[in-house]
């Protein structure tokens, strides 16, 4: 009875509420999701932080590092660079070890995260009402993936608040410096991941349609000026010439960049965008982001010519080009529409966003994620008008309980689980260790694989790794090679394995057990590239 009682007292059509329920759950996950997602997430962003930190270049982007290859890789230093002030400071007040580090990392990107809820709330209040920003709230606030991904070091998700900060300004527009204010903001949304360009192209596009001339001239000189500082000025004094980065990055994905990681499943993205929200909610979701549209003809016609068009055109410039052929053929179909929906000014860019990814070749499911706030704002407030037909009045209340019996169980077991635990248990494992430039085998010849170790964790930049991978290698992999660490990956024939390496070293013992956690185990067992294994940490005592 007092529980019910309590739950009475909760207002759960407060504003109020929803944040409160947002920011505990991304506490929780930053305090107990420790690890990392995926490569990008650290591998591109706090290896090669916090190695600056400590005078070294990880991935070797600098030009004045021994390893560069004399141009730049395409990689915008903007978000590595925060992270790279977050270690100087924190480092600076003596906290240093990585665990630590990495707690006060993920809350300051789940305090972050919370102007993804806070302004997807606003948008949604100032276009379509209260109820719909209720919803889309607790959406944001509490889809079982949010407060996970929200404190990864994702540019893909990193780039979110100032998207939607800077559409908020556009969005309530209560004075011309509105527009700059947004453009200031999507700029720096561009500088973080430059994909986001596209985005702002399709904001553009809406001021050109509602021939609001004086919005289109302040938002783009927002964005022209954020983008002039972080890629300009920044790029100028470590390459000698502005945007040399942002260059680089357009010339890998004119030649190269579209044979990376190939995909052909057109259809990927609208199957990422509505199957996390789950089924058969995300469905719902998905019809009503399209009936967001009243003249979706128009946009099936352009996308239609854009798809044919798309064959002669198949590089990185082309698809730039045929953005803003599409923008222009949806203009000369639509007029001067002085009257467009504000609509628009979200599902423009969030189209183009997605158009772009879908034709170009190399995707990936997190590509699409910057656009999710936007698809569940648009897909909530579009399924409205659905709802005036009984159909789907009961189709929405049914899977609108549905969803929550489906997404609690999730977001409890994705926000108080680590992910890549082995592999960061591992390395902490040498943390403090007496041994600065450690050799270390990687050991994976019982049906298993070796991985990239994080070095981030044993604050270790001068260890060295060598990887053995097949039995037909000698047990030093090069003859003569003699290792302070022995990783051994997988549970296969352990102590066949570990028998063989004490016959070169007797007083090998071992220094640390490292256990996937339970997502590991489900990542693994529904698609074994995930190889997350157990891995065992043996020390040589060589020396």
């Amino acid at each position: 009875m007092k529980e019910r009682s309590f739950l009475k007292q909760i207002d759960f059509t407060s504003f109020r509420t929803i944040l409160i329920f947002a920011l505990i759950f991304r506490l929780i996950a930053a305090i107990f999701s420790e690890g990392y997602g995926m490569h990008d997430d650290h591998f591109l962003i706090i290896e090669a932080a916090d190695s600056w930190a400590a005078g070294f270049d990880y991935n070797n982007w600098l030009p004045w590092s021994p390893g560069n290859a004399g141009h730049p890789d395409g990689h915008s230093f903007t978000y590595v660079g925060i992270n790279y002030l977050f270690f100087v400071v924190f480092k600076f007040l003596g906290i240093a070890d990585p665990k630590t580090l990495m707690i006060f990392n993920r809350l300051l990107h789940a305090l972050f995260s919370m102007l993804i809820v806070h302004f997807g709330i606003r948008i949604t209040d100032k276009i379509a009402g209260r109820n719909q920003a209720v919803t889309v709230g607790w959406i944001l606030a509490l889809l079982w993936m949010m407060p996970f991904m929200a404190v990864r070091n994702l540019v893909e998700m990193t780039a979110i608040p100032f998207l939607m900060w800077g559409v908020w300004q556009a969005v309530k527009a209560t004075n011309k410096n509105s527009f700059l204010y947004a453009g200031l903001l999507i700029g720096m949304a561009v500088s973080f991941r430059y994909q986001v360009g596209v985005f702002a192209i399709g904001m553009a596009a809406y001021f050109f349609f509602k021939n609001q001339w004086a919005a289109l001239i302040r938002f783009c000189i927002g964005v022209l000026l954020t983008f002039c500082i972080t890629q300009g000025i920044v790029d100028y004094f470590i390459w000698g010439y502005p945007f040399a980065e942002f260059l680089g990055y357009v010339q890998y994905n004119m030649k190269e960049g579209t044979q990376y990681m190939a995909n052909k499943n057109y259809f990927m993205y609208f199957y990422v965008l509505f199957g996390v929200l789950l089924f058969p909610f995300g469905l719902l979701v998905a019809t009503g982001f399209f009936a967001s549209v009243k003249k979706l003809w128009i946009l099936l016609v352009a996308v239609s010519i854009f798809t044919v068009a798309y064959i002669w055109l198949p590089s990185f410039a082309g698809l730039i080009l045929l953005l803003l052929f599409a923008g222009a053929l949806i203009a000369g179909f639509m007029g001067k529409l002085k009257n467009m929906h504000n609509w628009w000014l979200l599902f423009l860019p969030t189209i183009f966003f997605l158009l772009f990814h879908t034709y170009y070749p190399n995707r990936q499911e997190r590509f699409i994620l910057t656009i999710l706030p936007f698809f569940i704002i648009l897909g909530v407030m579009g399924y409205e008008h659905l709802k005036q037909r009984a159909f789907f009045r009961k189709a929405w209340k049914f899977s609108w309980v549905f969803f929550w019996v489906l997404n609690i169980p999730l977001l409890l077991f994705f926000s108080l689980t680590t992910s890549k635990t082995s592999r960061v248990d591992a390395m902490y494992s040498l943390y403090q260790s007496p041994i600065e430039d450690e050799a270390i085998l990687l050991e994976a010849t019982g049906n298993a694989h070796w991985e990239m170790m994080p070095k981030f964790y044993a604050q270790s930049w001068n260890c060295s790794f060598a990887m053995r991978e097949d039995t037909l290698l000698p047990l030093e992999v090069v003859p003569g090679n003699r290792y302070d660490y022995i990783f051994f990956f997988g549970e296969g024939k352990l102590p066949q394995r570990i028998a063989q390496y004490k016959t070169l070293y007797p007083k090998m013992e071992l220094h640390q057990a490292c256990d996937p956690s339970a997502v590991d185990k489900v990542l693994n067992w529904l698609n074994p590239r995930n190889s997350n294994q157990y891995i065992e940490v043996w020390a040589t005592h060589q020396r």
